[in-house]
């Protein structure tokens, strides 16, 4: 039987592997990838990518970046969810959406040097892979993890080779898995879960047809259809999402999960295509169908040992919000510098807990808040009048009762307009992508208190320097005035320190204990006639510390530490601050 050794051997290919295997190269990691298939997704599944997402493809490269803005549908042509009764039918209103409206924008860019965007997970994976395997990860397709056991210094994994059908063995000194939903490392390792899986039926029929007369002036990724008795969704609830405009769309609809699989053939996807767009002899090319189950189910512990895993094999939820790939990301974002630093010597094994301690709660959040979202349309099924126990007949009159000029109609138009309003939680909540905020040994606090939510968590991003959050981004300016994130000067596999003027003692500080540890703990100095300056005030109104303090950042973006001003042994604090973080 063949042998192979790699220092982190990772289990699938999607968002969460590729991005494992991408980061992990790009610090100078041995790794492998296998993928159970033949090639990447075959799907566009998921898509809205948000900030955070963006800024972990920025931190890989801004060739990255750019290319994924390159593929990506832009921001203006994504963002006013359009609920109606069919694309040729009556609308029944819009929700700004992933920043479209104004305020909203404002606060996106206010927060981050990148751009919401929806990127099909045919493009996304493409690029994570493709920028892993240039860096240096050994890629093996069409290979099937089968189990593996775990060794006092490593992970021994058992391999197929589905083409020849040969097995072989890989030596690693830890494993990831990101290989899904139905996740086998994960149930070998023995992951904790609390929840539900399958607790709704779904299929997906995805085509090609040109719908650009009934949505290019009213662009959006989603159009939630509402079609009592259409045997749509139960009842007559279907979605039309935008795969690329306008002429590539997925249609998402409901299956009652205690009967068999339905079949779609074309015949059948024509039929449902042409209800829900409301055009009776509309053709179109059938891509594919696919069929999935609303899981409502996260892993309470991400690890076992030399085993980690990530992705939807440890959040498992429906597709609302967009969450899905790009937790799966940033899964990756959190662990990855954590292996590279205890493989390197840098770091002790402690560390490695800490990626349980960060992204468990992160993974219960969003599964709550995807399955949440979905139990919020009964809201609008309120206000329209839906509710399956009535007839299809019944049902529609109280959908077009909305239309009347009575005092109930009014009331009816209230209450719609509140429930579609409250799909911001959904469709709008720059909290829920931006407000995560660790709380481990890796993120030393020295008890400074969290600082509050002035505003809805959910909805609204709360930049802060406490220990644990993600650091800020403000614009600042090199010598020549160019622009540039503080998210920029962060990150790329370092520990980085900010200070100002009077703080010039942290760099000689950094620099003794980056020795002493075995690592370079990046300096800057922001202030006039430093390398970078702070012409806009945008920095010294968000550090929360003075000039003469420091804010040390982690390589993925959270702050480990920050001290409010010099104190009287500079180095002293930062080595017992990385020493702390380190687990050393």
């Amino acid at each position: 039987m063949a042998e192979f050794t790699t220092d982190v051997l990772i289990v699938g290919t999607g968002p969460a592997g590729s991005a494992a295997a991408a980061l992990l190269s790009t610090y100078g990691i041995d790794n492998m990838v296998v993928n159970y298939y033949r090639w990447l997704a075959n799907t566009p599944r998921a898509h809205i990518t948000n900030l955070r997402t963006m800024e972990v493809l920025r931190d890989l490269g801004k060739e990255v970046e750019q290319e994924a803005y390159l593929h990506a549908t832009d921001q203006d042509l994504i963002g006013g969810t359009v609920f109606c009764e069919s694309l040729t039918g009556e609308e029944i209103g819009r929700v700004p959406s992933w920043g479209a409206h104004p305020l909203s924008r404002a606060e996106r860019q206010l927060s981050s040097p990148t751009k919401m965007n929806d990127l099909p997970q045919t493009f996304m994976e493409p690029l994570l892979f493709k920028t892993a395997c240039s860096r240096g990860t050994e890629a093996r397709m069409s290979t099937e993890y089968l189990d593996h056991t775990e060794t006092e210094d490593g992970v021994i994994t058992r391999c197929r080779d589905r083409l020849s059908g040969e097995e072989f063995v890989v030596k690693s000194k830890y494993l990831i898995g990101a290989d899904g939903g139905n996740s086998k490392v994960a149930r070998n390792a023995g992951l904790p879960f609390e929840g539900q899986m399958g607790v709704r039926g779904s299929m997906n029929i995805w085509f090609r047809a040109d719908l650009s007369e009934f949505v290019a002036h009213r662009p959006a990724v989603l159009y939630p259809i509402m079609q009592p008795g259409a045997e749509v969704g139960g009842i007559g609830m279907g979605l039309i999402r935008m795969v690329r405009p306008w002429n590539e769309w997925l249609i998402v609809w409901g299956y009652d999960i205690n009967e068999p699989t339905p079949v779609v053939d074309q015949a059948r996807a024509t039929e449902v295509a042409r209800q829900l767009v409301g055009k009776p002899d509309l053709e179109i090319e059938l891509l594919g169908t696919s069929t999935w189950t609303v899981n409502n189910m996260y892993a309470t512990r991400m690890q076992n040992g030399r085993v980690f895993c990530m992705g939807d094999a440890t959040h498992r939820h429906p597709p609302s919000g967009g969450l899905g790939s790009n937790t799966s990301i940033q899964d990756a974002f959190n662990l990855a510098w954590k292996l590279a630093a205890v493989i390197k010597g840098q770091a002790g094994d402690a560390l490695l807990d800490t990626y349980t301690a960060e992204r468990a709660p992160v993974a219960k959040q969003i599964v709550t808040r995807a399955n949440q979202s979905i139990a919020d349309f009964a809201r609008l099924y309120s206000a329209l009048g839906i509710d399956e126990s009535n007839e299809p007949e019944v049902m529609q009159a109280n959908m077009h009762a909305r239309s009347q000029s009575t005092k109930a109609a009014e009331l009816q138009r209230d209450a719609i307009r509140e429930a579609l309003a409250y799909k911001r939680y959904e469709l709008d909540a720059h909290g829920v992508e931006m407000n995560q905020r660790y709380r481990s040994s890796a993120a030393v606090t020295d008890g400074q208190e969290e600082p509050a939510f002035p505003r809805d968590r959910e909805l609204y991003y709360q930049p802060t320097t406490w220990a644990g959050a993600r650091l800020p981004h403000a614009w600042i300016f090199d010598a020549r005035g160019r622009q540039l994130s503080t998210l920029d000067l962060a990150g790329h596999g370092r520990f980085t320190l900010f200070t100002g003027l009077g703080g010039e003692a942290w760099v000689e500080a950094a620099k003794q204990v980056g020795e002493a540890l075995g690592l370079k703990i990046d300096v800057h100095v922001i202030g006039p006639r430093q390398g970078y300056s702070d012409h806009t005030g945008d920095w010294a109104r968000i550090r929360e510390v003075s000039d003469s303090g420091a804010v040390l950042v982690r390589p993925d973006h959270h702050v480990a530490w920050r001290s409010a001003s010099l104190p009287g042994n500079p180095q002293e604090e930062l080595r017992r601050v990385m020493r702390a973080v380190l687990a050393r």
